[in-house]
Parts: C-alpha cells; structure tokens; sequence
C-alpha cells in the first residue's frame, strides 16, 4: 500500500514536545528515554521548531554546553511541515528532496505528528527509488 495518509500513519502517536526553553541537554535525554530521533519545539500550543539528532551534534561540535543551551539557540526554526491529508509517498519526496529525515505534521495550527523515514513501509520507499531512478533516466 504506497498512498497510506499521513494521518493514519500517526493516528496513536504521541510526539515529544519541548518548549524553546528546555536545554539540549533535556532534550537528548527525552530522546534517548523515548527512543526518536527529533523533538518538536513547541511555544504556545504552535510548532516553533524541530530539533533532531543532527542538530545536537552541531551544538557539540559548535562547543555549545548542552546543559546550558536553549533549544532555541540550535534548533530549526520554522521547519518545513506537511499536512495530515498528505500521502506517505508526498512525505518521502519532500524529506528527500530537501535532505531531511523528519517531518512534521500539522494541520492549521495544531500539531498532528512527525515523521521520519523509518515510518514507511517496503513499498513506499520502493516507490520512491522507482521515481528517483526515472528522473535520473530523464534528466
């Protein structure tokens, strides 16, 4: 099944969420306790920024201390996000098209979900290589 909406995809997912205030330090141990890869920062109620493992490790690498930095300071502000009526196909094209593996969800201002490229079944990706080769072919 490569058109599964996004929606059913998260439909029970419980997302981590940390305000621009928490520290890197809380934010990579919320992740490790929950085992993802990305938390949403969140400020009133609305998606501020994402903040994943990569950005972490630019934090480290920048000689920020975890325990003193604001996930403000190091997270992706304004993250690109796609809607919950969107299809696992349309998710995998954007997160490759645009070299990231999370995406958030989010429907108006409310926030639905995130996914990542380990959310997706064979098929889709099959999908995905099949269409990435054709355009290699065609270009």
């Amino acid at each position: 099944m490569t058109n599964r909406c996004l929606a059913y995809i998260v439909k029970h997912q419980d997302p981590l969420m940390l305000p621009p205030d928490a520290t890197v330090q809380r934010a990579c141990q919320c992740m490790w306790e929950r085992r993802v890869g990305a938390v949403l920062v969140t400020e009133d109620g609305r998606l501020a920024g994402i903040f994943t493992g990569r950005d972490a490790v630019r934090a480290l690498a920048e000689g920020r201390i975890p325990a003193a930095t604001p996930l403000s300071a190091v997270m992706t502000a304004r993250p690109d996000t796609i809607t919950p009526d969107a299809t696992a196909i349309d998710a995998l094209r954007r997160m490759s098209d645009c070299g990231y593996r999370h995406l958030p969800i989010v429907d108006g201002d409310a926030i639905v979900g995130i996914v990542s490229r380990g959310d997706f079944k064979g098929l889709e990706l099959d999908q995905l290589e099949d269409e990435s080769c054709l355009w290699e072919r065609i270009a």
